[in-house]
């Protein structure tokens, strides 16, 4: 838990940094870190995810400011500037994992909001641009009919216990509940397990997704 502490100390820093080199205006925060770091979300997440916030953003001269603005402060294990996307990772001697910092160049069109990013294992506070809840929504329902990974099904249920709804018409809603149905016993005790607090690993193991469930099954 110590390492995860410390890696969510290194987020927020990093953020911070990218923040006083104006390289988050440029960014729309997205992603299960902005729903820890931003809302309150209980998993562990490993990357800063961002979609662009605006079209014709030359991206040679962003990706030469970002390597610019963060070398000094941080070893740059990897940067690759392709054609969809653009992946920096950076490592620091005072934090034991490496981070990555995924930008999607494709501009969304999502609501945003500006939100905090803080945690109570820092003292620093970010104020950025985010993708709106609702739309967050709609982002994870995707992920995971396209994906299937059981973190995003995690999502979508956390964001109903936080009032968010689920709008999705029958087809989304049978295909949903398909995917979860083929969620087993290794999706929960692993790849669940490894992202959550003790405490509520048995919960899911023994209840799975009881509140997404139950809500898609009222819709059907």
């Amino acid at each position: 838990m110590r390492d995860l502490t410390l890696h969510e100390q290194f987020e927020l820093e990093i953020l911070s940094r990218m923040q006083s080199g104006r390289l988050l205006d440029a960014l729309v925060f997205t992603g299960g870190t902005m729903l820890r770091l931003c809302h309150g979300l209980d998993r562990y997440s490993v990357d800063l995810d961002f979609w662009a916030a605006r079209a014709g953003m030359d991206w040679t001269t962003y990706a030469h400011k970002l390597g610019s603005h963060l070398s000094p402060h941080y070893q740059i294990m990897d940067a690759a500037n392709k054609r969809f996307s653009l992946v920096v990772e950076l490592k620091s001697a005072a934090y034991p994992r490496s981070l990555k910092i995924k930008i999607r160049k494709e501009v969304r069109p999502v609501k945003t909001e500006t939100s905090i990013a803080y945690s109570s294992n820092s003292t620093v506070q970010v104020f950025m641009k985010t993708v709106a809840l609702d739309d967050m929504m709609k982002s994870k329902i995707e992920a995971f009919l396209t994906r299937g990974e059981i973190r995003d099904a995690y999502d979508m249920e956390f964001l109903l216990k936080r009032g968010v709804p689920l709008e999705a018409d029958g087809k989304i809603v049978k295909r949903l509940l398909a995917g979860l149905q083929k969620l087993g016993k290794k999706d929960y005790s692993v790849k669940l397990g490894s992202l959550l607090p003790s405490e509520l690993r048995q919960y899911y193991r023994e209840n799975g997704f009881r509140i997404l469930t139950s809500k898609l099954a009222a819709k059907t």
